[in-house]
Order: C-alpha cells, then structure tokens, then sequence
C-alpha cells in the first residue's frame, strides 16, 4: 500500500505566491477559510514540489518571517524568492522579504529588506510584477494611501476621513532593483496607461511586460496592454483581431514561448468561477480558445508557473466565488501541457506508468537513465495515489449529502 505521508501535498489554499526554481515549484503563504473565517497559513512553512518525482515536501523557514499574508506577490530571481505587500488581520502590506532557495545546507531562511534607498510603493495588496534584468517592476493592486499621498494613479473605493486613510485601486508602476537595492519610481514616457486596478495578471515577452484584465470597483475588465519595459512606454488598450475572454480578476497569466501567453481561470463579471484557457499570439494579436480543458475544475485566486518542459503548473486556488461562498480552495496540481513532449519525456512516463509490466527489465538501466526512470515511477504511483484519495473523498462526501437529504 502506498505511503499517505510520502504522497502529501500542500495544504488548500488561495492568495498565495508559487515560483519555479530548477526542478522544483515553490509554494508559500495565502489562506483558508474555516467556519467563515480568514485563517492565515503559516510563515514559516514553505512547500516544495518536485516537478521529477511529483513528490511535496513541507520544510521550516527561520530567520525575519513575514507576516503570514494572502495577496502578496512572489517573484523570483537568480534562485531568491521575493514576496511583497499583501494583506492581513492588522491591513495592508508595503514590506519586501526574500529567501535563497538554493541554500547548500537546505535551510530556507528570510531576510526582510530594510537598507535601501528610494521609495517603496504604498501598502496593498492583490498586484502584479514583472521580473526584467535583474529588476521587480509592480504595478497596481489595491490598498491605502494617506492624503498627502493621493495622486493620478489612484481610484479612490472608500476613506477614513477622521484619520486621513484612503482606500483604493492604482496603476502605478514601481522597481526594485536586486543589485542595488534600490527603490525607483520610473517616468513614464508616453502612451495610454491601464486604469487602475487590483487581482489582475501580468507576463513578460521580451522587453514588453502584458496585463490582463482585473477588477475596479464592481467593473471586471479584458482589457490587454503592454508596458515597454526599456522606455517605458505604454502600449495603451491592444486591438484584438477577433474573439476576446471574458471579463475576470483573480486570473493567471503566462508566458509560454517568444510570442505567446497562456491564460486560465478566474471570476467573471458575473461572478461565476471560470475554468477557460486561451492562447493569445502577441504577433497577430489573436486569442484562440483552448478546446480540451477540464470544465470541472474552475480556479481563481491561484498561482500558475512555467515549467521545465513549458508545461504551465497551477496550483491552489478557489472553485467558488469568494465574493458570496468561500468554502471551495484547493490544493490539487493542475498541469497543462502547451506543446508536445520531448521523446526522453514521453519514454519516461510511458516506463513510469507501466512500471509493474516492465518491473524485471528497469533494473537493466543504465545508472543515470534508471534515475530518472525511477523518479517517474515515483511520480506515477503518487499521482495515482492521490486520485483514488480524491475519488473516495468526493464518494464519501456523496454519501453525506445522500444521507442528508434522505
């Protein structure tokens, strides 16, 4: 029988940052909702998956932690893994943290970044960034500014007129530069910028960094442009030759070759769960709506990195809208495959998943390929472990709901 501990995976969840590093996805913070309640992750726990084996793995974190958050935004650069902002119980965020993900003595320890010069954005949470050159380039979210700090990049939702305090979305754009530690505010040089927003998604193709939709007030928007991350230059709003995605926020969206950006999931203007995938080629600026997804697994509110064989990893993420139900985060991998496998891949997996036909003759390997081969032996029994786990859960739950209403 298979070991239940050695095919654990990382715990439901929404908010939350995930980065690929090599060989690994790496998962860290976000929230769960219990009796109606936020109850924040842990801080100090980070969850590692590797892409080989499929195996999770929960390791410790020392050092400055963050507060545990959801809406923070993670990204990584030269195997350092960056989260800034978010939001928890006492408000928004404007703090930066990073940890070394490639540490030799396996420790993953944080280190909050507190020498430096420039200004850092104002607090908020729910936005997006860019990495180009070394740099973490933000832009928009939604958080608070004093009223001394309001200006053109700021939809004001709500205030607090008795301290000062206001609430809203931005379109601000901000850099940190990793070398220099550095805070810098660019100037921006021309062209339409985006109207401020929060829960959007971003990618960079080349020099240019894309934004996708996002919500201001109650409008949700499908709205795609590009910042020209050299001139900064605003693309302004992308014609698109064809048919659009809806209108959504709490969307990925990922960059899966020189010219072309994958988008999933999300909530709509309506409010409903989304489980759509479209493919859109920034040289004829044309979406194509992906056929062959599974429509029972909406996300929204979950992370989706690039992997080693430009397979796109979401992970996590609510199949509700967490406007009105959120009882729905999730915790399962969802993998989709956006161009044909390498040979060794494919010969990989078709061993891995008739390793018991193929059991006498694995052993005949050469030493580094029966490595490989084994990881995805690996790789397929958890998998398969965890899908009967999911089937006799979800019967299990049937029978409840039978018993209930009997």
């Amino acid at each position: 029988m298979a070991d239940s501990q050695l095919f654990c995976v990382a715990e439901e969840r929404s908010g939350h940052c995930a980065v690929v590093d090599g060989n690994f996805l790496y998962v860290w913070g976000g929230y769960v909702s219990i009796e109606d309640n936020e109850v924040y992750l842990p801080n100090d726990e980070i969850w590692t998956y590797d892409i080989d084996s499929g195996l999770w793995t929960m390791h410790l974190m020392e050092g400055e932690l963050p507060t545990s958050m959801s809406g923070s935004c993670g990204a990584c650069i030269n195997g350092k893994l960056y989260v800034f902002g978010g939001y928890d119980d006492k408000g928004y965020s404007n703090r930066l943290y990073f940890v070394n993900l490639r540490a030799r003595d396996g420790t993953y320890v944080w280190e909050k970044i507190t020498s430096f010069e420039g200004q850092p954005p104002t607090p908020r949470d729910k936005l997006s960034c860019w990495v180009y050159e070394d740099r973490l380039i933000y832009f928009g979210g939604y958080g608070c500014r004093r009223h001394n700090e309001l200006q053109d990049c700021f939809d004001v939702h709500d205030a607090s007129w008795e301290e000062q305090i206001f609430w809203g979305w931005h379109n601000d754009v901000h850099v940190f530069d990793t070398k220099t530690q550095n805070w810098l505010q660019p100037e921006i040089k021309g062209g339409v910028p985006p109207q401020p927003r929060a829960a959007h998604t971003c990618a960079v193709l080349g020099n240019k960094g894309y934004i996708f939709g996002g919500r201001v007030l109650q409008t949700r928007m499908n709205d795609l442009h590009y910042l020209n991350l050299d001139t900064w230059t605003w693309s302004g709003r992308i014609p698109i030759n064809g048919e659009n995605p809806k209108h959504r926020s709490w969307h990925t969206l990922t960059a899966i070759a020189d010219d072309t950006l994958f988008l999933f999931g999300g909530l709509s203007a309506d409010n409903t769960p989304l489980s759509d995938g479209w493919i859109h080629n920034v040289i004829t600026n044309c979406w194509k709506q992906l056929t062959h997804l599974p429509k029972t697994k909406p996300r929204l509110w979950h992370t989706a990195c690039l992997g080693k064989e430009n397979e796109v990893m979401v992970f996590g993420g609510s199949k509700d809208d967490l406007l009105s139900l959120d009882t729905g985060h999730c915790n399962d991998l969802l993998i989709f495959q956006t161009q044909p496998y390498s040979l060794l891949r494919s010969c990989l997996d078709c061993i891995g998943k008739n390793a018991i036909i193929l059991e006498s003759q694995v052993s005949l390997l050469p030493p580094k390929l029966l490595q490989q081969v084994l990881k995805k032996i690996t790789f397929w029994t958890a998998a398969n472990h965890r899908e009967e786990q999911r089937a006799q859960k979800e019967e299990k739950e049937k029978k409840c709901q039978w018993i209930s209403s009997d």
